[in-house]
This record gives structure tokens, sequence and C-alpha cells, in this order.
């Protein structure tokens, strides 16, 4: 009796922006990896690759369109502006056909190669990040402090133990991303917030190390910004799922400042600075009562995880 093959059923998303240098290279480096795959263990595979052409003004959309008919299985999306990449993401998501769905880059710079192993850990986990600490990581010197900063900022903020809060390459579920998806931007933070979120929410998350390479062409992030977007994003999102953690902890701060500003004051001049302290030490309870309120009503939400 022929042993039956395991099957695999996926969409593998590409957004690009003006990657007219790599994303041919880009497009058959995925189908031979997926050819290969197929052949050295016997599996069956049903998958669609979408790449998502996010406006682009040099001659991606041609480079796309001889693509898409050289392939049978690759389709695109073609947007007439430049949306951000999370929107294109989420464009893609919503046409994939298929449950689990993989993000990469249509820049050369993540091991497509990892796909397979990506889907397969799908199996027992709700989302695999390709974590960007292999042995050959090119990442310009210059962004490795604020990237280890803003990494060491998201662990603290969560709680949870993120290998990297915002790789390109990872497979996720495709039905529980759409439980986030209102909170899910369409600038660069998007796999930022889904990571968050996934992690803060209880949900299985996995990491895979792999190598990270120099990328094909310019790139479209803005240092600065996109920085400081970041940080927001990470109080932002920790906020909404733990409110009383960022509430309560700022205003139990404020209560204790109340009351070292009192203390010291009473020793010092012998009375207590009523305005500073009576500001500080009501400032603080409500903060209190702000969280403990937004922890109630963060409780009572439907379908709620964590």
């Amino acid at each position: 009796m022929e042993k039956k093959r395991k099957q695999y059923n996926f969409s593998i998303i590409v957004p690009c922006f003006n990657e007219s240098l790599a994303v041919s290279k880009t497009a058959k480096e995925i189908f031979s990896t997926l050819n290969t795959w197929q052949e050295n263990e016997d599996v069956q595979l049903g998958f669609e690759l979408i790449f998502v052409n996010d406006g682009s003004t040099d001659d991606t959309s041609e480079k796309l369109s001889i693509l898409h008919q050289d392939f049978e299985n690759l389709e695109v999306i073609d947007s007439k502006i430049n949306c951000g990449y999370g929107a294109s993401l989420k464009k893609g998501i919503l046409a994939a056909k298929y449950d689990s769905i993989v993000i990469t880059d249509a820049d050369g710079t993540y091991p497509n190669e990892r796909i397979p192993e990506l889907i397969k850990g799908l199996d027992i986990n709700d989302m695999v990040i390709g974590a960007r600490i292999g042995k050959n990581v090119q990442i310009p010197t210059l962004r490795r402090p604020v990237k280890w900063l803003l990494l060491q900022y998201a662990r603290w903020m969560s709680k949870a133990d993120i290998k990297d809060l915002n790789s390109g390459l990872r497979s996720m579920k495709k039905d529980q991303v759409l439980k986030f998806w209102n909170m899910l931007p369409n600038a660069f933070s998007f796999t930022s917030t889904i990571t968050l979120s996934m992690h803060i929410g209880g949900l299985n998350v996995s990491y895979l190390p792999i190598d990270y390479h120099a990328r094909i062409g310019s790139s479209s992030i803005k240092p600065i910004q996109d920085t400081l977007r970041f940080f927001s994003l990470v109080l932002r999102t920790v906020m909404y799922f733990k409110p009383l953690q960022i509430f309560g902890t700022t205003g139990l701060v404020m209560l204790a400042v109340a009351i070292c500003v009192g203390i010291t004051s009473k020793i010092l001049i012998g009375e207590v600075p009523d305005v500073i302290a009576v500001s500080l030490f009501s400032t603080g309870s409500v903060f209190i009562g702000l969280g403990l309120l937004g922890d109630l009503i963060n409780a009572r939400r439907p379908n709620n995880n964590f």
C-alpha cells in the first residue's frame, strides 16, 4: 500500500516597493525551495505566492507581470499608490486562500530556503518567527544598538522572551492574525505589533534562528522616525492588553514620589507642600483607577485569550 504523503497548504505573501533588482530572483528562489522540498521529503504542497506591489515607481510591476505569466501559482496584487508595508501585508492576508500564511521580503535579505521549516512549525505553533540570530547576520552596525535597545524595551514591557521583534520572515495562522486585525498598522510596525499581540495574547510563538543578508537595492526605512514609532507602538500595544501594568505602575510611582516629597519636606522645612504632594497623590490614584477599570473591561472582552 502506497504511503500517503503529508499535505501542506499555505500562502506566501511578499510585499514589494521598488524592488525591481531583486523581485525575480526572490520569486525563483522560493519556487526552487518548494520544488526541492517536495522532491526530498515526499510531501504534497498546495500553495500560492502572492506579490503585493505597493505603488512601485520603477519597473517592479513589469517584472511581476512576466513572473505571473511564467509561474502558475504566482499572483500579483497591484496598488496604484504607496500604502505602506503593513497595508501590503494586510491586502495579501485577506486575499490568501489558505490559513497558513508565510511572509517574506522581496529584497533578498531573508533566507527563503527556511520557509519549509516555518510552515512545518505551524503544526504545533500559532506563529513561527525567523529570528535574525544566526551565524551570518548582516545588520548595519549603526542600527544594531537601537535594535538591541528596542528589543530589551519590548521584552521588559511585554514580559515575553522575544528573540526578534520585527523579523519580516515568519509563518502564522490566518485565523489567529485576524483576531488582532483592528490593531495591526499599515506601516512597518505591522510585524512588531503582531509579535507583541500574540505573545501577550497567550498564543504559541516559537523562533527559528536564521541568517540575514545584505539587501539588494536601497531601503525605504526611515531610521529615526520608524524607531520612535516602534517605541510608541510597544507602549500602545502593551497598554491595550495590560492596562493595569502601564497605568498601575505609573500610578504607584506617583504615589511613592508623593510620599517621599511629603516626608522629605516635613523633615527639611517642617511642613508638607500641599500642592505638589496632593497633586501627585491624586494623579497617581487616578492612574491606578484607570488601570483597574481598563483591566476589568479587558477581562470582559469576548474571545479574550489572555
